[in-house]
């Protein structure tokens, strides 16, 4: 073939190629002219939308409530509930806070000072809640609690463990009353606990109660035995057996206090007292003087200082909070010489003997024979005071069974008819005012009493002349009328 045609049909195909575009473009142009209108009526408002939503899982996440009260507050940290279930060892706890409501509403009176500290501590150390009501099952949240064997506190250390857990006991100073330093101890011990028992907190609180050799043995006697090492299925003393029910129980009545006619008196979410340092030796009473601070509370806040003295404890003083901004200013102008009582020192028990102190609470082996009637005549109790002590019936005493009763042969005794004698003379100097007879129960205070009826310790004090600062159960005291 020539070169001429071959050119020749190059440039036809060239020419065919080139056409091919051109119309392929113009139909690819009008084609999109022709859905630009549609586009824009279709998707811009789509675009509009999307741009005006904002991402509220961000903007807008909820912030969670601080509860006003320390209980609301202690229910949002209970761990211990979830696998409790129904159980008749607890629902039998229940049953028993539900028939006493005046034992958990008196409980949570005296230890109004103490549980927004306890609480705060507990969350610090991610523990369960559960256990700032600890000391309601072991001292009704009194710091003086003495018991028979010799457990002394809010936390009822004995002797032997307090000095573990480096509380000190000396005659003017008890580390095992110390608000701060047995709270410590107490925690530091049930944290040993819960790991010494694989984070089981339920076998943690038996070794509390019952010490982590008597949990360890029985757990190992069901071990050899095939049986189930839980807390529920250990062979543990009667004591311990009700002893974490109870706690549960007690747990449960907090989550739901109307249900079962309790009245919790709401406690401020806040620090009831606050650490005032020292360095010098100082009388409470001068300290409370000073500072326009009750006595009585003063003591409630610093009971391990047995002679009311600041002698062999730490260089500081719990203070409530609204007061000590006043006493900082005021120990910085003072002479150390005006700090100072020039009275003998006296124990915090005033009037009360040790001896009857210890015997406040008595315990009896049931014997061959026996049953509540003959124990209690043989006594000179109330059966329905022995069954109240010891949550029983008593229909299934068991012979080396413990039962626990208060010595009440002291309410008729001349100490207590003094007291109504004089009693009975204030009532008839203020007989315009209303006035009411109150019984003293264990745990009490002229503090507490003074709280609870909303009256001044001052005229307390005046109304009962011959009552002195350490309340003894079954005392009677006038109280009058605020208004």
């Amino acid at each position: 073939m020539s070169s001429s045609i071959r050119k020749s049909i190059h440039s036809d195909a060239l020419t065919r190629l080139a056409q091919a575009i051109a119309v392929a473009v113009s139909a690819t142009l009008a084609g999109c002219s022709s859905h630009v209108p549609q586009t824009e009526v279709t998707h811009t408002p789509n675009i509009a939308a999307r741009a005006k939503q904002k991402p509220i899982w961000l903007t807008e996440k909820p912030v969670p409530q601080i509860p006003q009260d320390v209980w609301e507050r202690m229910r949002q940290g209970f761990q211990l509930q979830d696998n409790v279930g129904v159980n008749p060892r607890v629902e039998q706890q229940r049953l028993w806070f539900a028939s006493n409501p005046s034992y958990l509403e008196s409980a949570g009176e005296r230890g109004s000072l103490y549980i927004h500290y306890i609480v705060e501590r507990l969350e610090e150390r991610n523990m369960p809640l559960e256990l700032a009501l600890l000391p309601v099952i072991e001292s009704s949240y009194n710091p003086m609690a003495y018991s028979r064997a010799h457990a002394v506190g809010l936390w009822q250390f004995i002797p032997s463990t307090g000095r573990y857990f480096n509380l000190r006991q000396t005659r003017f100073y008890d580390g095992r009353r110390d608000i701060t330093a047995s709270t410590t101890a107490a925690m530091d011990y049930l944290t040993r606990l819960h790991d010494m028992f694989n984070g089981d907190w339920l076998l943690a609180l038996a070794a509390y109660n019952a010490g982590e050799g008597t949990v360890s043995r029985a757990i190992e006697r069901n071990e050899k035995l095939g049986l189930p090492t839980d807390y529920w299925n250990l062979p543990l003393p009667a004591e311990t057996q009700a002893y974490v029910p109870k706690l549960l129980a007690l747990s449960q009545v907090v989550l739901a206090p109307e249900a079962y006619g309790v009245n919790l008196s709401p406690i401020a979410n806040e620090p009831y007292f606050q650490v005032v340092e020292i360095n010098q030796r100082m009388d409470l009473s001068k300290v409370a003087a000073v500072a326009n601070i009750d006595e009585d509370e003063l003591f409630q806040l610093n009971p391990a200082f047995k002679q009311r003295t600041t002698i062999d404890g730490p260089q500081h003083l719990l203070v409530p909070t609204s007061k000590a901004q006043l006493l900082t200013a005021s120990l910085s102008t003072m002479r150390p010489d005006e700090l100072i009582s020039q009275k003998p020192l006296k124990p915090v028990f005033e009037g009360v003997d040790r001896n009857e102190i210890a015997s406040l609470k008595r315990a009896y082996r049931v014997k061959r024979g026996d049953n509540l009637g003959t124990i209690a005549k043989a006594n000179k109790v109330d059966v329905k005071d022995l069954q109240r002590w010891n949550k029983t019936s008593g229909k299934n005493l068991k012979v080396g069974q413990t039962l626990v009763m208060q010595d009440t042969s002291k309410r008729g005794s001349g100490r207590v008819n003094t007291v109504v004698a004089a009693n009975s003379k204030s009532a008839g100097k203020s007989s315009k005012k209303a006035q009411t007879q109150y019984k003293v129960k264990q745990g009490d205070s002229l503090y507490m009493v003074a709280k609870r009826f909303n009256v001044e310790m001052q005229h307390l004090k005046r109304w009962n002349p011959r009552v002195g600062q350490a309340l003894k159960p079954g005392q009677m005291l006038t109280v009058s009328s605020p208004h």
